[in-house]
């Protein structure tokens, strides 16, 4: 049974430098937090999203109860992430739709909304972000940092980042950059977004629209490369939607695949901001900690100095397992305590947020590690 969360949220007026040379300033940062902090405040635990989620990790509001968070399944009490143990912490990132500062807000430069003059953000600006906020919170050092996908790529950064500050790095069906594949469905994604009519450049807050065929079709493409063949073949396969008979027509709907896309399209459109999407596609293009350390991945993990527990998912072929290992591998260069876990299960890129067994019970055991440390 899920435990209640309650949102909160904290103020920054100082300016935060950005990589891309411009800064952000008076901004908030939607998080929660579950557990307790320890007397020795040493049993944090950030947890850091992926690209639709949020600060919402675990747990339902109150007033809500289907408000499930998206990682319930592996932290909460008894949990593998168990917060009878640890005080987990998760955070909105900088330019997302579900509290924190982003494009839908309030320029407090101008009075007007940022709209397209949000600045980019990038893996490293929302690590640094979460820093201030630690701050804030008294935490100087972290039990773990753990995220999936473009979280895991969070909880790489801050290995490198701030490597005094964590114990532990736990990347979760990840990589260390994105392969050119990746970034072309990012960049059709976007497309998607900025050439439909009602996306005004940036600035449909301004016209009272939301560009909703772009939406559609950019979480449609994203729905696709997250499951793998085998689960979308079990689930639709040929199935028609009415019936045994075809219809003949190229624009209704005939097969129930193409009714779950629509469906799963619709909804997205109805809670994201595309600002946002493009925002955080193309933190995930430009995330690269080797390219300063010319395309060397063990030199650029050199810096690090947590232990790192890795997992990947063979049916992932938007995060493959061979990503993984290419962390591993330079990590274990650098002489770098590593635990890997690479789980057959059929359900693709999504396998990080279900319910596995093997997979669950590999968190819970290296959780259980971490929690004997700090006992």
């Amino acid at each position: 049974m899920s435990f209640i969360a309650t949102p909160l949220s904290m103020h920054f007026e100082d300016a935060l430098p950005l990589q891309g040379g411009a800064s952000i300033h008076h901004y908030d940062l939607a998080y929660e937090t579950y557990g307790e902090l320890n007397a020795e405040r040493s049993n944090a635990v950030l947890v850091c999203h992926a690209l639709n989620a949020s600060h919402h990790v675990a747990g339902v509001y109150a007033d809500q109860p289907k408000s499930e968070g998206w990682w319930d399944n592996m932290i909460g009490p008894g949990k593998p992430v168990d917060t009878n143990r640890f005080f987990v912490i998760g955070v909105n990132n900088l330019g997302s739709c579900f509290g924190s500062t982003g494009p839908m807000h309030e320029n407090p430069d101008t009075g007007r909304v940022y709209g397209a003059d949000f600045p980019v953000v990038t893996v490293e600006d929302w690590v640094d972000a979460q820093a201030r906020l630690l701050d804030r919170l008294g935490i100087t050092r972290l039990a773990a940092v753990l995220g999936g996908s473009l979280g895991g790529m969070q909880a790489l950064c801050w290995s490198l980042r701030h490597p005094e500050r964590l114990a532990h790095a736990v990347v979760v069906a990840s990589a260390p950059n994105l392969n050119a594949e990746n970034i072309a469905f990012n960049e059709v994604a976007r497309r998607a977004i900025v050439t439909d009519p009602d996306f005004h450049g940036g600035n449909f807050y301004d016209h009272g629209v939301v560009p909703r065929r772009g939406l559609r079709i950019a979480r449609m493409i994203g729905h696709i490369t997250y499951l793998s063949d085998d689960v979308m073949n079990q689930k639709f396969g040929r199935q028609l939607r009415d019936g045994l008979e075809l219809k003949y027509s190229t624009q209704d709907i005939e097969f129930e695949i193409e009714s779950y896309l629509r469906y799963q399209g619709d909804k997205f459109s109805d809670y994201f901001d595309a600002n946002t999407y493009l925002l955080i596609t193309r933190a995930l293009d430009y995330f690269d900690p080797a390219r300063a350390h010319a395309g060397n991945l063990t030199q650029a993990l050199a810096a690090s100095q947590a232990k790192y527990l890795l997992v990947s998912f063979t049916t992932d072929w938007r995060f493959a397992p061979a990503r993984s290992r290419e962390i591993v591998k330079s990590l274990l260069e650098n002489q770098r305590r590593v635990s890997y876990a690479e789980i057959d299960a059929p359900h693709g890129h999504d396998a990080f947020l279900l319910d596995d067994p093997r997979y669950l019970g590999v968190m819970r055991s290296y959780f259980e590690s971490i929690a004997k440390e700090i006992a």
